[in-house]
């Protein structure tokens, strides 16, 4: 795409913005809210309308939209208010798709949603976990060009959420995979590359390697048998928890050469160390988290 701009009254929810993403590659679409990320997928899906050039699979999106529908998928993180039944969705979109009978209920049995059993009731019904996973196998049984995941785990649980990592691997093939979260496990378990938006720009294009190493961090927890190592972990940036538990954030980087500082250090007193990043990915423009800032 080419300074492609969408403006809503005064404000730029894209300015200007040129970027490029090679067809078949994993990408993570990043950025506070209200730096473009929802009004970028709109304008690629032909929902909005933009400024400037945009070119998807070679083909105009503007003038082709009609054909490229037909090669997006798409799991929306708000599911829409259907009052069709889930028997009609399912039907609908594999006629549509031109599906084999029974492939979007395959794919959500094994997300763990029975669609025979729900069949009847309208979609707007269902639990959110439930839509999601409806929603997710709706998107991954067709074979598409661009598949479209905005905050795809966000209502499911863990058992799902593995299952879903899976079936992305499985089903998204060579297609270019565009997701936009804020989570790290979504962006660990399914992107190669990180793109990050800033008021409709690009403040970050690289490989999510690259992203991660500098702006992902986590929490080192540190149990004590004792209180002998106490002060010394005041010193090293840690702060009192509950009971003998110590915590203190650290970037990425960081991680494995405290872990191994950890251990060497209090030996004997120590009870149990816990090693966790944090959920959210970090804006792109950001500083990365100063190393001895704690978590009580």
């Amino acid at each position: 795409m080419q300074k492609v701009t969408r403006r809503f009254g005064r404000v730029a929810a894209l300015d200007n913005l040129t970027l490029s993403i090679v067809g078949g590659s994993r990408v993570a679409l990043i950025g506070p809210n209200g730096s473009g990320k929802s009004t970028l997928t709109r304008v690629l899906m032909g929902l909005l309308e933009a400024e400037g050039a945009l070119l998807l699979d070679g083909l105009d999106a503007c003038g082709r939209r009609a054909e490229l529908s037909r090669r997006i998928a798409y799991v929306p993180q708000v599911a829409p208010q259907l009052g069709a039944s889930v028997g009609e969705v399912v039907r609908s979109v594999e006629t549509i798709r031109r599906l084999p009978p029974g492939r979007v209920t395959d794919l959500a049995g094994r997300l763990g949603l029975d669609v025979a059993a729900v069949a009847a009731k309208p979609f707007r019904a269902l639990s959110g976990g439930m839509k999601q996973k409806l929603l997710i196998a709706l998107a991954l049984a067709p074979e598409s060009s661009l598949l479209i995941l905005d905050e795809p785990t966000a209502s499911l649980d863990a058992a799902a959420r593995q299952v879903f990592y899976e079936l992305v691997g499985e089903c998204a093939g060579a297609a270019t995979l565009l997701l936009c979260s804020h989570r790290l496990e979504e962006v660990r378990h399914l992107v190669d590359h990180v793109i990050g938006l800033h008021n409709g720009q690009v403040a970050f294009a690289g490989p999510v390697g690259d992203y991660l190493g500098t702006r992902s961090h986590g929490v080192i927890e540190v149990y004590l048998a004792g209180s002998a190592h106490e002060p010394w972990l005041r010193a090293l940036g840690f702060r009192a928890g509950a009971g003998r538990g110590w915590a203190r954030t650290v970037a990425h980087e960081e991680k494995l050469a405290l872990v191994r500082q950890l251990s060497g250090v209090l030996k004997g007193d120590l009870e149990n160390l816990v090693v966790r990043d944090l959920d959210l990915v970090e804006d792109p423009v950001a500083e990365p988290p100063r190393g001895r800032e704690g978590i009580a």
